[in-house]
């Protein structure tokens, strides 16, 4: 008996695509910095109590094929939302977008974010204002990043990308398909010692860290150095006692990162680190003493302009008395003749002969 074969055909809608939508699926790749996910959280931390959600802008730069996207920065957004609407302040959005390019102008917007991981029709309406042309990101696809920020969980992080589903222009604005993409959470050495800072707060009850001096961090990183070598002796020691399965790629690491320290005697370490030391002492005097130096070349300086203006303001007040009270005298003796000008002249010589014997006394 011969077999039948039954076929399903599926025929495609149509409704013509908009334009906006024909971009690929990519970026294949997302990573996100740490301050990026601290705005995130402080904003969901500081959102209002009649509110599930809050939603914000991404910020970052793009690869020259556009597969790459990082994610540097982000800014809250208003939005007032319910469960028949969803509303969107696109006003302070585009004037705080075209601000924050202004003070930074190697980023560009890649999408919006949302602290919640339920997908739901309005966040098709977001993606796809995101995406769209103009002040979208089209012609790349705009990335949607959500964070869950459940109390008592650890925050969970999820980046999407969409596209368009829909048989008309109408359901194609409220409809996309949301497709996943992966993504990492990627920072430096910087960001490393912030966080590390900040995770120490999380075993005190008040969740204050302070902030150690450099001799306590080098004290750490020394501490952590001999605690990783001990690690590394006990498990050569255990495999060369045969109490533990050698294994060649770690041996290889090994010899790797042994190979790469300098071959330097102990006392060498010791002679070169008691040298610098030394020198570091020797600068520190230094600059005390310049430091102290120029704090007393200022005192003085202070000082002798101090002293000298008083006894400059007390001559010039006495000159200034005796030039007044010659001048009075000087215009009696104009209008009495000749005779009282040589009086007044022979007045104030006998003045200054005094001054002088004061003076001299």
């Amino acid at each position: 008996m011969a077999t039948q074969d039954s076929f399903l055909h599926l025929a495609r809608p149509l409704g013509p695509a908009p334009v906006s939508a024909q971009f690929g699926t990519s970026p294949i790749d997302v990573k996100i910095q740490p301050q990026a996910l601290f705005s995130i959280l402080d904003h969901s931390l500081r959102r209002g109590k009649d509110q599930d959600r809050v939603i914000g802008t991404l910020l970052g730069t793009r690869s020259d094929d556009g597969t790459t996207i990082n994610i540097e920065n982000c800014y809250a957004v208003p939005h007032t939302e319910t469960a028949e609407q969803v509303e969107v302040d696109m006003d302070y959005q585009k004037t705080m977008l075209a601000l924050h390019l202004r003070a930074n102008p190697k980023e560009v917007l890649v999408g919006w974010y949302a602290t919640s991981s339920d997908l739901n029709t309005f966040s098709a309406l977001i993606q796809n204002f995101y995406g769209q042309q103009g002040d979208g990101t089209f012609p790349h696809p705009a990335v949607h990043l959500t964070v869950s920020t459940e109390p008592g969980q650890a925050p969970e992080s999820r980046t999407y990308i969409s596209a368009p589903i829909g048989t008309t222009e109408e359901r194609r604005a409220d409809s996309c398909l949301f497709i996943p993409v992966p993504h990492e959470i990627k920072y430096g050495e910087a960001e490393r010692s912030g966080l590390d800072l900040i995770s120490t707060a999380k075993d005190r009850e008040d969740r204050t860290a302070s902030v150690v001096g450099d001799i306590e961090a080098l004290e750490r990183a020394i501490e952590h150095v001999v605690e990783m070598l001990e690690r590394v002796q006990n498990y050569v020691s255990s495999v060369l006692d045969e109490e533990a399965e050698p294994s060649t790629a770690l041996g290889q690491f090994l010899l790797n990162a042994l190979s790469l320290a300098p071959k330097v005697e102990p006392a060498d370490i010791e002679r070169d680190f008691n040298n610098h030391i030394q020198d570091v002492l020797v600068v520190s005097y230094l600059a005390n003493t310049i430091r102290t130096q120029i704090d007393l070349s200022n005192r003085l300086a202070t000082a002798a302009l101090t002293m000298g203006g008083g006894a400059a303001d007390g001559n010039t007040g006495a000159d200034g008395e005796k030039k007044e009270g010659g001048q009075r005298r000087s215009g009696r003796g104009g209008r009495g003749g000749r005779g009282g000008r040589d009086g007044n002249d022979r007045r104030q010589n006998g003045e200054r002969n005094a001054e002088a014997a004061v003076e001299a006394a």
